[in-house]
């Protein structure tokens, strides 16, 4: 009976010392794999950028139900970053995070400070990003990401009159 009594007390301990899987990191190969998507994103590495996503990814980007495939979401930011002199993340303003879900889904979420400067009139932008990313063995299977496009929508208006007020005065000087 004893032994009995001992081994379930034992049994019992060991069981109640054992932790269970981490449920929240900031530590993980999935986090160091969206950090060097991002840092493709700011190189321009476009094939590098795609390689981290799995073929049939939906990327849903300031939206919730309109998504794109890794190759249009690459193909859309290298057009959109090519109107800047200089594009990127800043150091050490902005975090990432790997959750497991309750469903035992895998995501990694990141914020940071993006900051980005026109080459037409050297405006700088600053918008602060939130991104999130299912990841399925080891590849982004869904990202969702949620910005403020108007400081670049500004911006481009602005660039844009300033061409019109140039264009209207060469004309002008031709007459």
């Amino acid at each position: 009976m004893k032994k009995i009594i001992l081994t379930s007390v034992l049994l019992v301990f060991i069981t109640a010392c054992q932790t269970g899987d981490k449920r929240y990191t900031q530590t993980s190969t999935e986090i160091d794999s969206y950090r060097a998507a991002l840092a493709a994103y700011e190189t321009g590495d476009w094939e590098s950028y795609k390689g981290h996503f799995a073929d049939t990814a939906k990327i849903y980007h300031n939206s919730v139900d309109k998504y794109v495939s890794p190759a249009e979401s690459a193909a859309r930011m290298k057009e959109s970053t090519a109107q800047f002199s200089s594009y990127g993340f800043v150091e050490d303003e902005g975090d990432a995070e790997m959750v497991v879900s309750d469903k035992g889904e895998t995501w990694v979420n990141f914020w940071g400070t993006w900051k980005g400067t026109f080459s037409a009139n050297e405006k700088e932008v600053t918008i602060p990003v939130h991104t999130t990313a299912m990841y399925i063995d080891g590849k982004i299977v869904k990202e969702y990401g949620y910005w403020d496009t108007a400081p670049i929508v500004e911006a481009v208006k602005e660039i844009e009159a300033a061409s019109k007020e140039a264009a209207e005065g060469e004309e002008t000087e031709q007459e």
